[in-house]
């Protein structure tokens, strides 16, 4: 947060120094270049324009100091010390040829690796993670990646290039990497939303690498999904009289989307429905806490940036492509155990599709866990569950 008050007060103090020099050279244009010297002129817009030069040259600094000390906490004993044997490292990786960031954490290092796949495409969810599931520390390594196109991988790739194809090359990759570093022969994959079906993806073409799979609010027919919800917030909206919402999810009309306002024309949608399970007092601990992550040490100036540009440009570039996808058409087979962790009333991906997919599933084992006060996100919901649930699993395997 220091950062970013600093920050903002510096571009202020820019902003108004350069706004006065602008004045000072038009007044003294208006009344005529012989009415002051050029040499008083420069006198009196000096002390103006070093306070922008300087506050520039300072932002700059703060920028690439900001960036520098981007790091994930330290795990501490009960005397405040760094834990013995523990891990906690945020770090450069790179995965065929691109560079993107993961965080690495656990009380105990030898512990199991669990691989957690992001919502988005182009969501961040380091800090998210660690502060909503930091029971899973004492159980697992958690491994948090920051996806090409999302908060500190934001320049990873040119946005034009990315593909579903680049996330499941870039994700075996991660898991090569912690295999090979961790000395494993195979990690736990998790992933919620978006995150869901890449690691249906991964687990369906890289099946010897993990010990199971587990997905929450997941997604199995995007275009259905994107249907479905639309339909859902025009019901909401209409049983509310809520006409200014009625009128403009009739202006933006049904999906699919294409072109430049995919996020926008999505988001009056599950904006909604996110807000209106927000107001459903049979899930707990309702909402995302984005500032509270966006001001999370794991992001520099620039990262916090990115965090918001991740979750417009990448969702928008990278969504139309997934409308083709249907679980139940491309991935009736996975020859891992898979899990859904599904939240009771999550009608931001309707567990009716989900259930559908478990029934055509063959997998060597399979599993649907509710969670019965928790809406699209059981992992922030319900996390104490969400925890025991994934202790059972690695108790199984």
């Amino acid at each position: 947060m220091i950062w970013v008050i600093l920050f903002v007060v510096l571009l202020l103090a820019a902003v108004l120094s350069f706004v006065i020099v602008i004045v000072k050279l038009a007044v003294w244009l208006v009344k005529g270049c012989k009415s002051i010297s050029r040499g008083k002129l420069f006198i009196k817009i000096r002390w103006n324009g070093l306070v922008f030069g300087g506050s520039v040259l300072i932002m700059g600094i703060l920028i690439g100091i900001s960036q520098a000390a981007a790091s994930t906490p330290l795990i501490k004993d009960e005397n405040g010390r760094e834990l013995k044997g523990s891990i906690a490292e945020l770090t450069e990786v790179t995965l065929n040829g691109r560079k993107e960031w993961i965080s690495i954490r656990g009380r105990d290092s030898r512990n199991p690796i669990l691989l957690f796949l992001a919502g988005g495409p182009g969501g961040s969810q380091l800090a998210a993670v660690r502060h909503d599931l930091s029971r899973l520390e004492e159980h697992f390594v958690v491994v948090g990646w920051e996806q090409p196109g999302s908060g500190k991988s934001y320049n990873a790739i040119n946005r034009d290039s990315l593909t579903p194809e680049i996330y499941v090359e870039d994700g075996n990759a991660l898991t090569q990497y912690l295999l090979s570093r961790f000395s494993r022969d195979k990690i736990y994959l998790a992933g919620e939303s978006w995150g869901s079906a890449l690691g249906i993806f991964l687990a369906g073409k890289y099946p010897q690498d993990y010990y199971a799979f587990i997905g929450t609010g997941q997604m199995v027919d995007f275009l259905e999904t994107e249907k479905q919800d639309y339909d859902k917030a025009m019901e909401i909206a209409v049983s509310r009289n809520d006409t200014d919402k009625v009128k403009k999810l009739e202006e933006n009309g049904k999906p699919p989307y294409f072109g430049e306002e995919v996020t926008w024309k999505s988001a009056e949608y599950l904006n909604y429905l996110s807000a209106y399970m927000g107001s459903n007092p049979a899930i707990q601990n309702n909402g995302y806490h984005t500032f509270r992550d966006l001001f999370s040490s794991e992001y520099g100036l620039i990262d916090k940036l990115n965090y918001i540009r991740g979750i417009i440009d990448t969702f928008n570039h990278v969504y139309p492509q997934l409308y083709e996808i249907d679980l139940r058409q491309d991935y009736r087979k996975i020859d891992v155990p898979v899990y859904f962790f599904l939240g009771r009333h999550d009608i931001n991906a309707p567990v009716e599709l989900v259930e559908e997919y478990y029934d055509l599933l063959k997998a060597p084992s399979k599993e649907i866990v509710w969670f019965e006060h928790s809406g699209h996100s059981p992992w922030i919901n319900e996390g104490d569950k969400f925890v025991e649930e994934l202790v059972k699993i690695k108790e199984i395997q």
